[in-house]
């Protein structure tokens, strides 16, 4: 299968590279101007709207990953928009692209997030459950939703709503590690929100299969099916790491470090379970937490 992956270069597309060349397929890249680029890569600046559309030709697929990282830096208005644009630009410049193609590629799998749900406590979270309020799931909404051309082209369009990627090479467990294996780490607030997760192995995963099984269309939780509260995640990530996880991060204290999103990525509460996933036979690398943080820090 001949691949195009956006945001190739990010925790899960520099993964997801070398597994799908791996696997014989073909894969080549969206890249920002300056990249030195190979055959198979296509030029695109979705800030400016441009996209070399004649290389889109001959894709059976296209990943897309691109978007500005959430956790980057303190949310203010000009931060929000860049991260709100960064996604909805993008998927709306690539997709438009694609549907006036003489043969579209036959698949469309883009990255979205379980921040669709929003703050829920301890409902349980399925991919039919209604949207959250609040920044994250009005961006997730506009960023599905630009996925509209792809569809209405006839391409089968699968949106991976991510949870929370555990990787000791980026992501929250890599800014975790350090300050957990001081004996700093703990709970955030209460302790009580939960964590829905996946492992980057499973990240790649759950695409591998999104790609292969033709019969999934439309959201798809990307999360383990064993979300947990985020006192249980720290308490075992103490024990993997053979430290104590009883040092809280007061709640005052989350809103004063992070602001805004202290409430939206620390304090909100999503028990998202991967019910697609499950009911069309993927099969879990890590179901279970402990097994997963220890697979993960032995590599």
């Amino acid at each position: 299968m001949r691949i195009l992956v956006s945001g190739s270069s990010g925790l899960v597309g520099s993964a997801l590279r070398p597994a799908l060349a791996d696997a014989g397929d073909e894969v080549g890249r969206l890249v920002r101007p300056g990249t030195k680029v190979g055959s198979l890569d296509v030029a695109w600046d979705p800030v400016a709207g441009r996209l070399d559309n004649e290389k889109l030709e001959g894709f059976d697929a296209v990943i897309h990953l691109a978007g500005e990282n959430i956790a980057a830096g303190r949310w203010n208005a000009a931060r929000k928009e860049a991260i709100r644009r960064s996604r909805v630009d993008g998927t709306l410049l690539l997709t438009r692209a694609l549907a006036k193609m003489k043969t579209p590629p036959t698949t469309f799998v883009s990255a979205s997030a379980i921040g669709y749900y929003g703050d829920r406590g301890d409902e349980v979270l399925k991919e039919t459950s209604e949207r959250g309020r609040g920044f994250l799931p009005a961006v997730c909404v506009a960023w599905e939703s630009a996925a509209e051309p792809a569809e209405a082209a006839g391409m089968r369009v699968v949106h991976l709503r991510f949870g929370v990627i555990l990787s000791k090479d980026g992501g929250a467990l890599a800014r975790m590690l350090t300050p957990f294996r001081l004996g700093l780490g703990g709970p955030v607030g209460d302790g009580r929100q939960y964590m829905s997760w996946i492992t980057l192995d499973d990240a790649v995963g759950a695409i591998r299969h999104a790609l292969d099984s033709t019969s999934i269309a439309g959201p798809v939780n990307a999360v383990s099916p064993a979300p947990l509260t985020n006192r249980k995640f720290g308490s075992t990530l103490g024990r993997v790491l053979g430290r104590p996880a009883i040092a809280p991060l007061p709640v005052f204290m989350a809103r004063l470090a992070f602001g805004e999103m202290a409430d939206a990525l620390l304090l909100a509460s999503a028990r998202v379970v991967p019910g697609v996933l499950q009911a069309t036979g993927y099969r879990f690398r890590h179901p279970d937490l402990e097994m997963a943080l220890r697979d993960i820090l032995s590599a």
